[in-house]
């Protein structure tokens, strides 16, 4: 519930690609929607993209699932 309040205060834009970000997150690793959505707030990877977003949205899914992944692993991760 906690993440969904998150998204609401952010910008519709912001909140639109997160959600596109989320699912392609979840492909990528074979997991729920759910699942990654849990994964990526557990290790602040949310907060992360908030903060970056006007140059983190420039660049290809591929290489934000790589940024979030590496993000992750170094906060505790085990994807």
């Amino acid at each position: 519930m906690q993440r969904i309040i998150y998204l609401k205060n952010m910008a519709t834009e912001k909140a639109q690609y997160v959600v596109a970000l989320i699912s392609e997150f979840a492909s990528y690793y074979g997991i729920s929607t759910i699942e990654a959505a849990r994964y990526i707030g557990r290790y602040g990877a949310f907060d992360l993209y908030d903060r970056q977003y006007d140059y983190l949205h420039t660049q290809s899914f591929k290489s934000n699932i790589r940024d979030i992944s590496a993000y992750c692993k170094r906060m505790g991760g085990t994807l």
